[in-house]
């Protein structure tokens, strides 16, 4: 018979490594506050009396719940004040990603689904871009493609704009008030500025260049042999460029190891998916707070807790296609190698050794 110290160990290794990483529990109480904000975000946005009367009303809980999400993810301040500034304007930004989407999707939306993922280079773009504004601009890049993203997958019409604008006033609520909550009890990790660069433009521009080079790669890829979801290719791309050659490698080889560790053990959830949904939705919620704990210092450990959560999550909404969820590790691997190849070929970053991160 197993001993109680024995059955103890994992959550006991757990809580090490968590103490190791985190010695001050600030990372795990930002980690509870997205996901609290998330639900309360999904929450409000599933309210009847607030969506009833607005189109496409059956996306607003998912928009706000992750507009709300990200944004928290995003924001690094240390005070209230600033934080609930940033917070709202993280939520604005989201929206304008979505407004942005929305309105050129009928532009590109003749082209079938490759041309409303064309759209998804300008986010990518803002994404490496806006780094160069610190922390604050490096989320409103984030947001801006996230916005898209995330209206891309619900297939929004030109007419939910009213929809767009309602998820993030939802989630700029939604954030802001778990944040008043923590209060001091938070310590974000400095923000690394972009160094001076050695190439023919500039580091922030190089970054937005690689990202919407490689996005455009991959909407081309899907036009012409057809990708499973594209999207998930295009995302891993923007998210690895970083700020000089070698940072972009070392966040495309931790990327590709936390997914492909991340995947199989959400595929090990799909039996009780539809069975027992509260236990997968808890597992989501506990792989997201250490996804919050790992992502400034372990960014493989991230990938895999965020691929884990996708993969459960997208089981418990009713997707059960192994083939399909599968699918996010190889387009993980073909989006982090063509961003791989973008900075590498494509205005490449040098910088002193000393300065990479």
């Amino acid at each position: 018979m197993m001993s109680p110290i024995s059955s103890g160990r994992p959550l006991t290794r757990l809580t090490s490594w968590l103490d190791g990483i985190d010695p001050g529990v600030h990372r795990r109480v930002k980690g509870l506050r997205l996901v609290t904000a998330y639900g309360i975000a999904a929450m409000l946005g599933a309210l009847h009396g607030i969506s009833h009367s607005l189109p496409d009303a059956g996306s607003l809980s998912a928009l706000a719940g992750n507009f709300a999400l990200w944004a928290s993810v995003s924001e690094g301040q240390t005070t209230r004040g600033k934080s609930a500034r940033d917070l709202l304007l993280l939520s604005v930004a989201a929206t304008i990603g979505a407004a942005s989407f929305i309105a050129l999707a009928p532009l590109t939306g003749g082209m079938g689904r490759p041309g409303l993922e064309l759209i998804l280079v300008s986010g990518a773009f803002c994404a490496g871009y806006l780094r160069r504004y610190g922390v604050l601009g490096a989320g409103i890049g984030s947001q801006l493609y996230l916005g898209q993203l995330l209206t891309f997958n619900a297939q929004l019409t030109p007419i939910a704009l009213e929809t767009a604008i309602a998820a993030g006033a939802i989630a700029a609520v939604a954030a802001i008030v778990p944040r008043m909550l923590s209060g001091p009890a938070e310590r974000p990790p400095p923000f690394a500025p972009l160094a001076a660069g050695r190439g023919l433009v500039s580091p922030a521009l190089s970054m937005g260049l690689q990202a919407a080079a490689a996005t455009a790669i991959i909407v081309a890829l899907d036009f012409l042999i057809g990708l499973t979801e594209a999207v998930w290719a295009i995302t891993a791309c923007a998210y690895v460029i970083a700020n000089s050659t070698g940072a972009t490698l070392d966040r495309v080889r931790r990327r590709i190891i936390g997914t492909a560790i991340g995947v199989p053990l959400g595929l090990v959830f799909l039996p009780i998916a539809g069975h027992i949904p509260l236990v997968v939705w808890i597992a989501a919620a506990l792989a997201m707070i250490v996804y919050a704990v790992a992502l400034p210092e372990r960014y493989d450990i991230a990938c895999g807790a965020f691929a884990f959560t996708l993969i459960v999550t997208l089981a418990a909404n009713g997707e059960h296609s192994i083939p399909l969820l599968a699918a996010r590790a190889w387009e993980t691997l073909v989006g982090g190698l063509l961003g791989l190849a973008a900075a590498l070929l494509l205005f490449p970053i040098r910088v002193r050794p000393a300065e990479q991160s």
